[in-house]
Parts: C-alpha cells; sequence; structure tokens
C-alpha cells in the first residue's frame, strides 16, 4: 500500500476478511464462545431445526403448485463451515423424512478453502448437496441450476450480508461536500484518509437525500454513513434467479427510517474480536471481524423491482417462534423441549440478545413471469 498510495475503506475491507491466503474468513477459527463471536448458528441445533421446519411448510407448497417443479433446492450463500446445512438436513431427514429425498442442498461459496471445509463437515450428506461459486450475474457457466429459471426453491443466508465491503463516505461540513473514507499505510500502522467523492458518484446518486440542502444543513462535521452498493447488487442477483420460491436474509440492520441517525455519528462499521468490540477497525487486518449493518429498505426495492413481492421483515424472535409453533416438527411444544433446547429458545429469541438486533426478511416469488 506505501508504494501504491491509499485505497478505498471497502478495499481494504475486502483484503482484510477475504484475501485468500491471510483474509478472517479464510482462516480455520471457531464461532461461538472459544471464537470472535456468537451466532444463531453457534448456539446449538435449534436454529436450523426451526428453518427445516418454515422450509418444510414452503417447499410443499410449492409441491402442491401449478405446474410442479422438477426439483425442489435449498440454496445457502455464505454457509460457513456446513454447521447450518448440517443441522438444517438432519431435522429435514428426521422429521419430513419424505420431503428430504426430494430436496437438493445447494451451497454458493467462492471460496475453495471454505468450500474444502464444509465438504468435509458435509460428507454424510454428501448426494443430497452440491456446490456453485457464485451467484448468477457473475456464474460462467449459463446452465448453472442457481442460473437455471426452473430454480424452485429457498434461496437464504444468515449474517452473510453485514459482512460485504463497505464504501464509508464522510461529510466535510465547511466544504458542504461529501468524501469517501479511505485507508492509507503512515508511518507503521494505517490510518485513515479522505479522497474525493464527485456529487455524480455512483455512491451517492441512490441516495438522493444526501443532497437535501435541509439535511446537509444540520449534518455535523464527518457525520460518516456505511453504504454497501455490493450487498444491493447481490440481492438484485438473487431475486433475478429465482423463478419460483421465497429469498430469506437473517442480518444485522434498519430501514430508512433508522439509516440517518444523529446517534450514529460515525456509522454502523465495528470490529470485533473476542466478543469485545476494538474501536480501532484498521487494527490487524484479518485478526478480527470486521461488520456494518445493512439497509434492508435497498434490499426490499431490489427485489420488488425484480418483480418478488415482500413477506415480512420482522425481528427474529418473531420468526422462529412462528416456525417452530406451526411448523409441525417433533418438538413443536416446550413442554418436550429438554433444558439444551428451551436455552437455546431463549438465546436465539431474547429481545437482549439475537431476538430484536437479528431481522429476518422474507420476499417471495409466486412465478416467474416471461
Amino acid at each position: 500500500m506505501a508504494r501504491s498510495g491509499p485505497m478505498p475503506f471497502a478495499r481494504f475491507m475486502e483484503l482484510a476478511l477475504y484475501h485468500p491466503e491471510h483474509g478472517y474468513y479464510e482462516r480455520d477459527q471457531p464461532v461461538g464462545v472459544r471464537g470472535d463471536f456468537v451466532t444463531s448458528v453457534s448456539i446449538g441445533p435449534l436454529f436450523g431445526e426451526a428453518l427445516a421446519a418454515q422450509f418444510a411448510a414452503w417447499l410443499r407448497e410449492i409441491e402442491s403448485s401449478r405446474p410442479k417443479p422438477a426439483r425442489l433446492q435449498l440454496i445457502e450463500a455464505g454457509a460457513h463451515d456446513g454447521t447450518l446445512a448440517s443441522d438444517v438436513l438432519t431435522a429435514l431427514g428426521r422429521d419430513f423424512p419424505d420431503l428430504s429425498a426430494r430436496v437438493e442442498y445447494v451451497i454458493v461459496e467462492p471460496s475453495p478453502r471454505r468450500a474444502a471445509r464444509q465438504q468435509e463437515k458435509l460428507a454424510a450428506f454428501a448426494p443430497l448437496v452440491r456446490w456453485l461459486e457464485s451467484l448468477p450475474a457473475a456464474a460462467p457457466n449459463p446452465q448453472s441450476a442457481i442460473r437455471n429459471p426452473q430454480f424452485s426453491g429457498i434461496l437464504f443466508s444468515n449474517e452473510l450480508l453485514d459482512a460485504f465491503p463497505v464504501h464509508r463516505i464522510g461529510w466535510d461540513a465547511h466544504r458542504r461536500a461529501w468524501f469517501e473514507w479511505g485507508v492509507e499505510w503512515r508511518g507503521d500502522k494505517f490510518d485513515w484518509t479522505r479522497l474525493p467523492l464527485a456529487t455524480d458518484s455512483p455512491l451517492l446518486t441512490p441516495h438522493p437525500e444526501l443532497s437535501s440542502p435541509e439535511l446537509q444543513r444540520v449534518l455535523p462535521d464527518q457525520y460518516t454513513l456505511d453504504l454497501c452498493p455490493a450487498a444491493a447488487q447481490w440481492w438484485r442477483d438473487a431475486a433475478q434467479s429465482l423463478a419460483r420460491g421465497w429469498l430469506v436474509a437473517f442480518d444485522y440492520g434498519f430501514t430508512d427510517e433508522a439509516w440517518l441517525r444523529p446517534e450514529r455519528p460515525h456509522g454502523t462499521l465495528r470490529a470485533i474480536r473476542r466478543h469485545h468490540a476494538n474501536p480501532d477497525v484498521l487494527d490487524d487486518p484479518g485478526g478480527q471481524d470486521l461488520t456494518a449493518h445493512v439497509n434492508f429498505s435497498e434490499f426490499i426495492r431490489a427485489g420488488e423491482a425484480s418483480g418478488l413481492q415482500t413477506v415480512v421483515l420482522q425481528p427474529q424472535a418473531a420468526f422462529l417462534t412462528r416456525a417452530l409453533g406451526t411448523g409441525g416438527i417433533s418438538r413443536a411444544s416446550a413442554r418436550e423441549w429438554s433444558p439444551a433446547e428451551l436455552r437455546q429458545f431463549h438465546s436465539l429469541t431474547n429481545p437482549e440478545h439475537l431476538g430484536a438486533a437479528l431481522k429476518v426478511l422474507v420476499q417471495r416469488r409466486t412465478e416467474r413471469v416471461s
């Protein structure tokens, strides 16, 4: 970097997380109490069981429609080490054996290293699982299953989109202009620097509200926003790949109404290490997780522009409670749950833990219109 000069923060974040040798997600780091953070998956298998119950209901609905699909598919993007896939497939086989035999599980994974870990984890399910490197917009093979307009099923992700690299823009109150935060090597460490940003920049054009004179008059100097056009494009690609079925994301985020808030003058970007936030997001690239909240309103607009219908945006607690209560699984009654399962349910749905912070966006296509 000292030779090439400063780079946008989005490029720094991409390298820190996804560099094929040194990226954070390329390392075989544990998730959960022994790792840097906890996810719904690391809490235990109940999360996968709840998804299996809801997915089974949706897949049966697809099967009962006309024309009947040639096959049913569950597409998971961002499968990490394959634990969620294992939990979902185990629950499907146990609670819905007839349906399980007709489901193909597809994992979208661009990293060969992560795919190898997933394949090892899912060896017992080998006949049911296969891998794709990308979503259709970047897929070199036009015959890939996810690009095939006959794709019918459920495309879902869990805490994937908040790890997409973000561009950070800041407000210069003296010049009354937006700039982009970049990163440069200064002395013996990475540091922030300002990069010019044209008024017609592709980062700004999707957000006309940022040009509002009323807003600009009250913005404090260096007020910062995290923008992620890559996540919106991913959602658009995913929506366009869906001939029939559901598009689902579990993630941390908000909507337009909560986007520009005075209590967040430094955006939502954070670094996590050993379950604690590190205020220096430029510290030790590849050695800590980087994440920023998504804007669900952008996904809703992208999906609806691609012909999807928005079903719900709700806290994870509401989604999982309904899934477990209506899925018809063998442990749908809390009286039948073990103490461990009750603890998992509490962690997944407690508003002070994951129940409120994680949101679930569900969109649907009933049938592709040619």
